[in-house]
């Protein structure tokens, strides 16, 4: 009984501390009957800062220097289409009257197939969404 406590605590260790993002409860909204082949990628921008920012999509990790696009932003939010399981880091730059600020959030988007949440088997497509809003500032 000892041994199977142990083996099941760690399957529940190594479940909880995967890799991989968890998907579990789904908006069936948001599915498609169809594979898709790319996503939007969404980003929240600083509300008191919108009307002067940058936002530019690098493909990778920032220090990859494979920029993607640059792109002013005039509102609270921001998309662009992007190709499916391939990691994007997207930045914001503001500029204040107290200086230059830079908000850096990374997103990888994936497919799920998902067969039993929904009315209707379909695609949903996960970790879509990047935080750019300014944290720390006075």
């Amino acid at each position: 009984m000892g041994k199977f406590i142990r083996i099941l605590t760690l399957l529940i260790l190594v479940f909880s501390f995967s890799c991989e993002d968890q998907t579990f409860i789904i908006e069936c909204s948001d599915c498609k009957p169809d594979e898709p082949v790319d996503a939007e990628l969404f980003a929240d921008l600083d509300p008191d800062y919108y009307y002067e920012s940058l936002v530019q999509i690098w493909e990778g990790n920032l220090e990859d220097s494979i920029l993607v696009g640059s792109y002013p932003a005039y509102s609270r939010t921001f998309t662009q289409s992007v190709i499916l399981n391939k990691k994007y880091t997207i930045t914001a730059t503001y500029i204040t009257s107290k200086g230059t600020f830079i908000a850096v959030d990374s997103a990888t988007p994936r497919v799920k197939y998902e067969k039993a949440q929904c009315e209707e088997e379909c695609f949903y497509v996960y970790d879509t969404k990047c935080n750019l809003k300014l944290k720390y500032f006075n």
